[in-house]
């Protein structure tokens, strides 16, 4: 398959390079900070951290075509949290996610996460966008300066801003938050993604 994610010799996107951004904003989280709020509003830093958890085996195994409990779990099924061992497991679990994608089949043919049904390729952007705009979540929440990536959010970007009109876009994003015309790209990313880029400057 040859496209804008995939190659003629394989996946173009290597999600390595954001995965290894996300595993270092992680190392870096306090136990104090743990119970501090981010800019997903049901959720304090231990959500954020047992959603990306969670996330990163799901996406794992839709890559490796593994379906079971992991790809079949909605994240809005319970409210997540941290699990024991937790400072060890997720870098584990997002360098085994970076991995998975890197086999051209993976993008390829069907898959399934959150219990629905996706084409690889689609997948594998949906990947990119939750590490891409959940690495903002997490640098914000904690007080980090965050540098994703550069074609992982070129990539992510340009998901979101293909869904911006559509109004099914509700049941996975909250409205669109307007930017200046000349912000930045993780800025316009973010306000695509129904966050306000300045939080929590402005409340």
């Amino acid at each position: 398959m040859t496209d804008s994610t995939t190659g003629p010799t394989g996946p173009a996107l290597d999600l390595g390079p954001q995965t290894e951004t996300l595993a270092q904003l992680v190392a870096g989280v306090g136990d104090e900070q743990l119970d501090g709020p981010t800019p997903c509003p049901e959720y304090a830093v231990r959500h954020l951290l047992g959603h990306l958890a969670g996330l990163a085996a799901a996406f794992r195994d839709a890559a490796r075509k593994d379906l079971g409990a992991t790809t079949d779990t909605s994240p809005d099924s319970a409210r997540p949290d941290l699990a024991p061992g937790w400072r060890e497991d997720l870098p584990k679990v997002l360098a085994e996610l970076a991995e998975a994608w890197r086999d051209p089949a993976a993008w390829t043919g069907m898959t399934r996460a959150g219990g629905v049904d996706l084409p690889g390729e689609i997948a594998g952007l949906v990947a990119v966008d939750e590490l891409v705009i959940h690495g903002w979540d997490l640098a914000r929440a904690t007080g980090r300066s965050y540098l994703p990536d550069p074609a992982a959010l070129r990539a992510c970007h340009a998901f979101l801003a293909a869904s911006a009109d559509d109004p099914q876009r509700g049941a996975i994003f909250g409205p669109v938050v307007s930017v200046d015309a000349d912000a930045s790209l993780l800025a316009r990313a973010v306000g695509l993604s129904g966050r306000d880029p300045g939080w929590p400057s402005r409340g």
